[in-house]
């Protein structure tokens, strides 16, 4: 019953992001180049949404574990279904970067 439940209502269970950096999973920061000068999570690479098809090249492995992030979470949950349409299988959505950055 509590499953049918959580299907009912989306609820899907917690991603452990810290688990999935330490396995090596890439943190992809879609915030304006700009945002992302003016802070970001150490080691995140940085693809704008809007350059996000001009630079699928980076993301070769489309298996890779991907976390998208941007400042609250709209953007960064864009991207994701945005790969996730181009076939990459493992993408997940971080959601704000210094909210992210606290959980990983």
């Amino acid at each position: 019953m509590i499953e049918t439940l959580k299907k009912l209502f989306g609820i899907k269970p917690q991603v452990d992001f810290g688990e999935l950096v330490r396995q090596g999973a890439i943190i992809m920061d879609v915030r304006t180049k700009a945002e992302y000068a003016g802070g970001h999570i150490r080691g995140s690479i940085n693809i704008p949404l809007d350059k996000i098809d001009a630079n699928l090249g980076k993301l070769k492995n489309k298996n890779q574990v991907i976390i998208t992030c941007c400042a609250s979470g709209s953007r960064s949950a864009m991207a994701q279904s945005g790969l996730k349409l181009r076939s990459y299988t493992n993408v997940y959505n971080g959601g704000g970067w210094m909210n992210l950055r606290n959980k990983i």
